[in-house]
């Protein structure tokens, strides 16, 4: 089962949403694009595990590492993939509307920053018919730097008039959400079905948790935070 995790310690005030795979199950596409990409380059294409491990960056901190010197023809197969297909297989997590449901029943401002091109990721929260749950919705390239870098999680809290703190809760499924979080001063917390393995986040371990958004819906409402 990984590591324990505590509780988290700090009420909350705002939350911070990444959007792949933590509101919205977009893996598949992800992983269907990064392998066409890969294989019109010469690259070795990528097993599951392996992809869900390397794809939390953003696209202009991973292009050359990913693809080498042809990147930009990677990028061009990439996104023609995608544009094809992303708001046609857009699936949110069953339980996510209710948790934003809940927050927002609360009066807590809630925010989308995301690795995602900001283009495609304002589309597809529209697409959802949720773009009024949110005070901010920052993608990649809106900021001078994305995430592990504190730079979008700053930039979503100025669009909803607060200020960094722990008692922002920056919620995602990556190292480079956790990284973010802790650049920028929030509480970090990991969601995804499996528990952070030990070394796995160093020196930046998740402040605590969950494997899921009814999982952390049912964390936050036992200790008395929601």
């Amino acid at each position: 089962m990984g590591r324990f995790v505590p509780v988290p310690s700090v009420k909350p005030t705002a939350f911070l949403f990444d959007w792949d795979n933590t509101l919205v199950d977009t893996f598949e596409l992800i992983y269907t694009c990064t392998n066409a990409a890969l294989a019109h380059v010469g690259r070795p294409t990528w097993s599951f595990e392996e992809a869900r491990r390397r794809t939390h960056l953003s696209a202009r901190d991973s292009a050359i590492d990913f693809f080498g010197d042809r990147w930009r023809e990677a990028h061009k197969v990439y996104y023609q993939t995608f544009e094809a297909e992303h708001l046609n297989t857009l699936t949110p997590f069953f339980d996510a509307a209710d948790l934003l449901d809940v927050l927002a029943a609360r009066g807590i401002p809630l925010g989308v920053v995301s690795n995602k091109r900001g283009s495609y990721l304002r589309a597809e929260v529209d697409k959802l018919g949720w773009t009024a749950r949110f005070s901010a919705i920052v993608g990649a390239q809106d900021a001078p730097k994305d995430k592990p870098h504190a730079d979008p999680a700053l930039l979503a809290l100025r669009h909803m008039g607060l200020e960094p703190s722990r008692c922002v809760y920056m919620v995602g499924d990556t190292v480079a959400d956790v990284g973010c979080a802790y650049a920028a001063g929030l509480t970090a917390v990991l969601q995804r079905p499996e528990a952070p393995r030990p070394g796995e986040f160093h020196p930046h371990d998740p402040h605590f948790f969950a494997q899921n958004p009814t999982s952390l819906k049912k964390l936050l409402t036992e200790i008395g935070f929601i």
